[in-house]
């Protein structure tokens, strides 16, 4: 298979491609680079491009003829999202947009779109089910949800296949350790804490002690991120089956409390963390 990858140098993207890689696909990486990182597209090759551009997206397409799209070129800082909404709904809604016009134009029917929890915003049901009604609370998830009722459309009306795959908290890298979380600024909790554990931070800050919760911390449920490329090579082969588009969760059904991840690391490298 020829895949084409959005997103490939970033965190999630970067593992998706390497695990297409290990199982003999053919990778291109379109990214702009704006939070991947070169060195992390470790098969395939890497354009530097930005889904802004159709004219140089519709050349991509038709040099490299792909058979399938996975998308993960979005914006994901949930506190970011509300203080800048337009640079969400621009990026992650509007730059899709223009991902699948090209994949009509160039009879490229199967898509993997990587979604997110936040689509469900404050859930009535735990755990969640996919059918439970999307109802965001902030523009990230706004931002997403807007992209999976586009899909409905366009599966309804073009015949575009895809699956959108809703990821809880993507959390761990590949044992080799050259690819990983790497963001810039840093909000995610567990390497975070590693940080702290590694004495590059001075201390980890628990926002929010009053949760409904054994012990009063936000509990979330992380999917190792190995677990999630795995996953996204399932969708692939899922959609070379025939089947039709659907909607999946990505988690493990438990959760873990930030107090117990800090507990935790603190259990691993007790000597270094602070406090």
């Amino acid at each position: 298979m020829k895949v084409l990858v959005t997103g490939g140098a970033g965190y999630i993207g970067s593992h998706v491609v390497k695990a297409l890689g290990e199982r003999g696909h053919e990778v291109l990486v379109v990214d702009n680079l704006s939070k991947g990182h070169k060195k992390a597209v470790l098969y395939g090759k890497l354009v530097v491009a930005d889904l802004e551009d159709k004219s140089t997206l519709d050349v991509i397409f038709r040099e490299f003829k792909p058979d399938a799209v996975m998308h993960f070129a979005a914006f994901i800082e949930v506190g970011e999202s509300v203080r800048e909404p337009l640079k969400y709904y621009r990026n992650n809604t509007v730059n899709t947009i223009n991902l699948l016009e090209v994949m009509l134009k160039n009879d490229v029917n199967r898509f993997i779109f990587s979604s997110t929890a936040a689509v469900y915003g404050n859930p009535e049901k735990i755990p969640i089910p996919e059918t439970e009604l999307l109802k965001p609370i902030n523009p990230y998830g706004q931002s997403k949800a807007f992209v999976e009722r586009i899909l409905q459309d366009f599966f309804s009306s073009y015949g575009l296949r895809y699956v959108s795959l809703r990821y809880f908290n993507a959390a761990g890298a590949e044992p080799e350790g050259r690819i990983g979380e790497s963001h810039n600024p840093e909000t995610h909790l567990i390497p975070l804490v590693l940080k702290t554990a590694k004495g590059e931070r001075k201390s980890i800050k628990i926002f929010g002690t009053d949760y409904p919760t054994p012990d009063g911390t936000a509990i979330r449920d992380y999917i190792h991120v190995l677990d999630l490329a795995d996953a996204h090579i399932l969708a692939l082969e899922y959609l070379l089956e025939g089947e039709e588009s659907s909607v999946f969760n990505l988690g493990y059904g438990l959760g873990y409390s930030v107090k117990e991840v800090i507990e935790t690391a603190k259990k691993s490298d007790g000597d270094r963390f602070p406090g």
